[in-house]
């Protein structure tokens, strides 16, 4: 299991967020940001931000840092990418999900949600996941093996609730890789919120309150009973 930073509501939780972070960051990432919103408290939800494994990465010279896995280039044409890294990120993060069934919290009021490196470890796992997630959050990042998607996906096109935010001047994950990411994926079936904003590879002040409204949107609709 992952070492992971906890943020608790003061009830108990009915729903949970689990947040991967980018390449060389940790789970405390996002936390100021998650503690501003007031989410917790607010929708009794529980966010877990776990910290990625230490290991080399290619790309920097072979440095050891967080990484979710290796990356060798960053062309994003699907030709060379470490398969057996994000299946351990994978498995790791479905590890994360079964705790919090075994904690109470079924996996349609988990929401997943990843920042670049991290989006793409939720994109790949939730596409290839026969689980109903209330939500799907990828930020700055792209669809890592898009070339097996139609093969593997076990998602249900018509539940899955994917937003994909990107910046149109990122450097890091080019606009376009995320756009050839969000066509390879509809055409699979699949309804992607797709916003663009005038960033880079980070977050931006425009964005926050839409972020903000999807999370409560998504929570509040997975705890409503089911008729």
């Amino acid at each position: 299991m992952l070492e992971t930073l906890e943020i608790n509501p003061k009830r108990p939780p009915d729903c949970a967020v689990i947040w991967l972070h980018g390449l060389g960051a940790d789970g405390g990432d996002f936390a100021p940001l998650i503690r501003a919103w007031g989410l917790a408290d607010e929708l009794a939800t529980r966010f877990v931000l776990p910290h990625a494994p230490l290991r080399p990465v290619t790309l920097n010279q072979g440095m050891v840092m967080r990484a979710w896995y290796d990356i060798y280039d960053l062309n994003f044409a699907g030709t060379n990418e470490d398969r057996e890294g994000m299946e351990a990120a994978r498995q790791a993060l479905l590890a994360l999900v079964e705790r919090e069934q075994r904690r109470g919290i079924g996996t349609n009021r988990v929401v997943l949600a990843g920042f670049s490196q991290g989006g793409a470890v939720v994109l790949h796992t939730a596409l290839r996941s026969s689980w109903v997630y209330a939500g799907v959050l990828v930020l700055s990042a792209y669809l890592p093996f898009a070339d097996t998607l139609a093969v593997e996906k076990r998602a249900d096109a018509s539940r899955l609730k994917l937003r994909m935010d990107h910046g149109d001047y990122d450097p890091v994950v080019p606009l376009a890789a995320a756009e050839r990411s969000r066509q390879a994926i509809e055409a699979q079936g699949y309804n992607v919120e797709f916003h663009k904003y005038h960033m880079d590879h980070g977050l931006c002040a425009p964005q926050m309150q839409g972020l903000r409204d999807w999370f409560v949107r998504r929570l509040s609709e997975a705890v409503q009973p089911t008729v």
